[in-house]
């Protein structure tokens, strides 16, 4: 049997990150004010509920019951009427379902002065609640329009907190009482914008292929003209992707951030495809507060043995040999800029008393996860990669002394190409970005993870096939420098994504003032900074098995390495 308790928060309704407690108000309570106890991704998520002054217990009608009674002083009529100029709202939870209701309107009608304008707070919510046997199916709220306060003058006022409750018989199952709250993401045309997206993306895919397939063609192409100028001609003018081998597998510079970057990148990718397998099977159904949240600190945490390993692996493949320093690179990597952003964002969040501002409790719980869980999982991964002994298999030797680069044109070099990388995989998830931001910072629902697990295997492939065709016009252009170009290029669809932030904060959200501004921007860099990684180490990747392969393929028949001065190449 139900406990008749109703929690509720107050929300801005620009941004439904910006939360605040319910009697930060001065709303009135018929006894104790009792807080709820939130587990972690609760207070991550900004839920600071508390009970509110409602009683609903089961099958039991009210009419017109009076909650609690108030003397408002002028402050408190200024307090609530600020509120409802910027038209902020409670959300309240009843048995794990969600009502929303506006704290009060403002009269503009007739008036063209601001200074006119009437202010009203509700006073009365009238409660719906439909039940099948003894389960809670479903709850609605509306608030009496006609009974209002009139906080327009600066003045005391009574105020009393009235409600009425009506309980329904239903037949939905219990099972289904959560697809209401998505069938906003599965309304025909939504779904047909879905689709939409998901043809673009299969477009751009098919692009690609098309490109790769050139690609491949240009390559049997170069195998048989290398052939045919090894036999006729030893003294030809040496051009192309061939005559870089012996430095194609130069180590690059900085090659400890390197490895860094791909293992940081490689446990993101490893995270991404962990939380859409519990997407899929249904773990984060519609406000199941926190779900999310908490899965990504948790197996973040356990993931940061994948970043050790393949980190401290491919670093001391590269022949590096201060694998600590490397370790210490890899775990502040991404946590180092995260970290930094959400001590700024909270110390704003505490300024303005929101919800937002995580307890020290909380943070003292996410420390713990890290220094118990990550940073162990880290040191082990990385030494398991160290003592790997893997070797780089690399098809060619490498020269002693590095081939002159020649002068390229400003289209070949890194900014441009990462500008051409970029644009191909955004354009194949850009309509989908938005149905994720209006959840993220809006008020809409996302639901169809499946449309979103497919438009996240599209971009994957996307950006390998981009970077890899990329990396192939590099390297005929005799760059043997790829190394960081291919990172690169293949992480530049993360500075896409924040540009979209831009439009996106100007164009398509009411945001505005700088705790809203900062949190936007704060934490979708990070975000932003994340997909370059993840996405960088999908381009690195693509891009070196395809240098192994093609280097693999011509080494027949091949001089691979010569002596220079005297001097011969040493072994890769």
């Amino acid at each position: 049997m139900l406990d008749g308790i109703l929690e509720c928060k107050l929300l801005d309704r620009n941004i439904c990150n910006e939360t605040y407690r319910y009697f930060d108000l001065p709303f009135c309570s018929p006894g104790p004010k009792k807080d709820k106890k939130e587990a972690l991704g609760e207070l991550l998520n900004g839920d600071r509920l508390v009970t509110a002054p409602y009683k609903l217990d089961f099958l039991n009608d009210k009419d017109s019951e009076i909650a609690c009674k108030k003397r408002l002083t002028k402050e408190q009529v200024a307090q609530f009427r600020e509120v409802v100029s910027k038209d902020y709202y409670f959300q309240m939870y009843y048995d794990d379902l969600p009502i929303w209701g506006f704290l009060g309107k403002v009269d503009k009608e007739g008036k063209n002065d601001p200074s006119e304008y009437e202010y009203y707070l509700f006073k009365h919510l009238h409660f719906t609640i439909f039940y099948n046997k003894d389960r809670v199916i479903e709850i609605t709220s509306q608030s009496d329009l006609n009974a209002n306060v009139d906080l327009t003058e600066e003045k005391e006022v009574d105020v009393e907190f009235m409600y009425s409750v009506k309980w329904k018989e239903t037949e939905i199952p219990f099972e289904k009482r959560m697809e209401k709250y998505s069938q906003s993401s599965s309304l025909p045309h939504h779904l047909e914008i879905h689709w939409f997206s998901i043809k673009s993306g299969v477009i751009v895919l098919l692009l690609n292929g098309f490109f790769a397939t050139i690609l491949m063609r240009v390559l049997k192409n170069d195998f048989v003209k290398y052939a045919h100028d090894e036999e006729s001609a030893e003294d030809q003018e040496e051009t192309g992707w061939k005559y870089i081998h012996g430095d194609v597998f130069r180590y690059p510079k900085y090659k400890s951030l390197l490895a860094a970057a791909v293992g940081s990148g490689t446990q993101l990718c490893t995270l991404a495809i962990f939380i859409f397998m519990l997407a899929l099977v249904g773990v984060f159904y519609p406000y199941n507060r926190g779900a999310l949240l908490t899965a990504l600190v948790v197996i973040y945490a356990l993931t940061a043995g994948i970043a050790g390993y393949t980190a401290a692996s491919f670093f001391c493949q590269l022949e590096g040999t201060n694998w600590v320093r490397n370790l210490l690179l890899t775990g502040a990597l991404f946590c180092g800029p995260l970290f930094l952003t959400f001590c700024f964002l909270n110390t704003v969040a505490n300024a303005y008393s929101a919800t937002a501002a995580l307890p020290f409790g909380t943070i003292a719980v996410i420390f713990l996860i890290w220094a118990l869980v990550a940073t162990p999982l880290l040191v082990m991964g990385a030494i398991a990669g160290k003592n790997s002994k893997a070797e780089f298999q690399a098809p060619v030797q490498t020269a002693i002394y590095p081939r002159e680069i020649p002068q390229l044109p400003w289209y070949r070099k890194t900014l441009p190409q990462m500008a051409m990388a970029g644009f191909l995989p955004f354009s194949a998830i850009y309509i989908e970005l938005y149905y994720i931001f209006a959840s993220v910072w809006g008020h809409r629902i996302y639901t169809l993870y499946s449309f979103l697990f497919i438009v996240f295997i599209i971009l994957l492939i996307v950006t390998a096939v981009i970077t890899v065709a990329l990396t192939y016009l590099q390297l005929a252009a005799e760059d043997h420098e790829w190394w960081w170009r291919s990172f690169l290029c293949g992480g530049s669809t993360g500075l896409f994504i924040y540009g979209y932030c831009l439009y996106y904060y100007y164009a398509r959200s009411d945001m505005s003032g700088f705790m809203q501004t900062s949190f936007f921007f704060g934490y979708m860099a990070c975000v932003c900074y994340g997909f370059f990684l993840m996405l960088g180490s999908i381009g690195f990747r693509a891009s070196l098995l395809f240098v192994r392969h093609i280097y693999g393929e011509a080494v027949v028949g091949w001089e691979i390495c010569s002596w220079i001065d005297g001097v011969p190449c040493r072994n890769f």
